[in-house]
């Protein structure tokens, strides 16, 4: 049976897309007046091919320009595929972190968020990690993906979602102001909230970034009830070494499962920590195929590097709901072998450049 366009981009979450059909039926809706964004059918105008005839493969995305500084400034409902008519269901309107200057932003729509989240319990279960616990979640709110992906992913996976506030950007500031003990105190200051949040509820899971589990594993009385009462610890947003990792898993927090997700709100979600990888291994990265894809290349050329060898990471992502391809992120990783059926690279070791589109790269808590 020939599916059309719109059923190739509404496929049930445990059914994959052959990947060159899905990507000419994405061209299609995209680039079709009556289906695609404001924003691309204004850009197709100045390509110097057709989405519509030239790219029928996962590899022609490489011939999209990199347009994601544009998101600095466009009006977001240019953003918004035509084909949702006049009242289409929007999870929200989200903001990059502004580590490289002012925030970029995209929109979600309600059947992307759907699929995230449907990735989000698949990938929570490959772990093992059990269903229906109490999470509690030390990540950004407000503008950030990452907050609603975490209440809903809570709710779906488990029951209750407990957060903190926290604002990554003014972390990042005091940092790049030479403000550090401002920053310290304010990094301290989470984790004070997250205490009284573990001591008064039955927290199960928590979901935290790397610098703030490191803070709370400084501090005896919260390991030890974190060993008492949370089963699964969900990190991301930060790079963690492998030494940290096997620590963590051997040593801090033994029986509790450790898994990792890499995101950002240009890839719209997140690549899950693959399941079964022993501690000697690289904590790799596999996404959301064939929606979201990685290829790490040599950032001079464009070109892939060899398998286990460190480049510079680019995302495509293209779905029914937006489209954002060949963008080259702030990142570097080690380029891995996919498992089978996905498209594109797996990554590992991930660790943001130094700098980036002229600007210094500051990390701070996420």
């Amino acid at each position: 049976m020939t599916l059309t366009t719109r059923q190739l981009l509404d496929l049930p979450f445990d059914v994959r897309p052959d990947p060159d059909e899905f990507i000419q039926a994405a061209m299609a809706w995209h680039f079709t007046p009556a289906t695609g964004s404001p924003f691309w059918l204004e850009r197709a105008k100045t390509l110097d091919f057709n989405p519509l005839t030239d790219v029928t493969t996962h590899a022609d995305l490489r011939l999209f320009p990199n347009v994601v500084s544009q998101l600095r400034e466009v009006h977001v409902a240019d953003l918004i595929p035509r084909g949702y008519g006049d009242r289409p269901e929007l999870t929200g309107i989200f903001e990059s972190g502004g580590t490289t200057g002012a925030p970029k932003r995209v929109v979600m729509l309600a059947d992307w968020f759907a699929r995230s989240i449907a990735f989000s319990c698949w990938w929570l279960d490959s772990h093992g990690i059990q269903r229906g616990l109490d999470w509690l979640g030390l990540v950004p709110t407000g503008p950030h993906t990452i907050g609603v992906l975490f209440r809903q992913s809570a709710a779906s996976h488990g029951r209750h979602g407990f957060t903190i506030d926290l604002d990554p950007r003014w972390v990042k500031q005091l940092i790049a102001q030479g403000r550090f003990s401002e920053a310290n105190d304010y990094a301290e200051h989470l984790i004070d909230q997250a205490a009284f949040i573990l001591r008064g509820q039955d927290i199960g899971a928590l979901h935290l970034t790397p610098p703030l589990l490191e803070r709370l594993a400084r501090r005896d009385d919260l390991v030890e009830l974190v060993n008492e009462k949370v089963r699964a610890i969900r990190w991301g947003g930060a790079r963690m070494d492998p030494d940290s990792r096997s620590l963590y898993r051997t040593e801090i927090f033994p029986n509790t499962a450790l898994a990792g997700n890499y995101g950002s709100t240009m890839i719209l979600g997140f690549a899950g920590e693959r399941a079964g990888l022993s501690d000697s291994d690289p904590c790799t990265f596999d996404p959301l195929s064939p929606y979201v894809t990685f290829s790490v290349v040599n950032p001079e050329t464009l070109e892939p590097v060899g398998y286990g060898e460190r480049g510079q990471v680019i995302v495509n992502h293209v779905s029914k709901s937006f489209l954002l391809p060949n963008n080259l992120e702030r990142d570097t990783a080690l380029r891995m072998e996919p498992p089978e059926g996905q498209v594109g690279d797996s990554v590992a070791d991930v660790a943001s450049v130094a700098v980036f589109d002229n600007e210094t790269v500051v990390e701070g808590v996420y």
